[in-house]
């Protein structure tokens, strides 16, 4: 089981993670789908298990829809460039 500090540590990174991505999202001249995604997507995770020690539901909820939305986002990625390949 993780302790609290380690929870909060973890989240923070998780926290860090998403806050990276939306900056990259607003900032980066040429965004990579592959790069945002898969920061929201660890940054989900990595909140979600620091839910686990501290809960909150609509944190835990929130955190679903991240995942769910970058998981997507993810499978789109792979598709676009399964259809460049010859």
């Amino acid at each position: 089981m993780i302790d609290g500090f380690s929870a909060n540590v973890i989240g923070t990174v998780g926290s860090a993670l998403i806050v990276f991505a939306f900056a990259y999202n607003v900032c980066a001249g040429t965004v990579s789908s592959f790069v945002y995604n898969r920061a929201n997507l660890l940054g989900a995770l990595l909140l979600t298990l620091s839910l686990m020690v501290h809960f909150n539901l609509a944190s835990l909820l929130l955190e679903i829809a991240w995942i769910i939305i970058a998981v997507g986002g993810l499978a789109k990625v792979y598709r676009d460039q399964a259809r460049l390949l010859p």
